[in-house]
């Protein structure tokens, strides 16, 4: 039997599905990322006094540096879902751009924007 070379479009709509699901979740945590960064809606330190002012400040500092990695990575995230969805379109999606093969249903399931087969991932390192 021919080995298949892509998927089918009920396949990918399957996919196209969790993609649209998992974007949606990661804007809302890029959201909430941004406004905790910005501190739009929280108190800051004017509140408190002086004493713990200065701990609070730095405090505040290091999460708002940490709420900023957390949230280029989730931009970067919805980044590969996005281009996942091209791929979709495209009708590429699911082919390892290392091996040509098709990835396994239940990696891309687990890892929606994956574009490498776990064979060709193993290989990298």
């Amino acid at each position: 039997m021919e080995e298949k070379k892509r998927y089918t479009d009920k396949e990918l709509q399957e996919f196209k599905d969790i993609i649209l699901k998992k974007l949606e979740s990661a804007r809302a945590d890029y959201e909430t990322l941004k406004s905790s960064i910005t501190h739009s809606e929280s108190n800051d330190t004017m509140d408190t006094s002086p004493t713990f002012k200065v701990l609070e400040e730095g405090a505040t500092t290091l999460s708002k540096e940490e709420a900023g990695r957390l949230a280029q990575r989730q931009l970067k995230f919805i980044q590969h879902l996005q281009a996942a969805l091209v791929r979709i379109e495209n009708k590429t999606y699911g082919v390892c751009r290392e091996t040509g093969k098709l990835i396994a249903k239940e990696r891309l399931r687990a890892v929606p924007h994956a574009t490498l087969s776990i064979e060709a991932k193993k290989a990298q390192k």
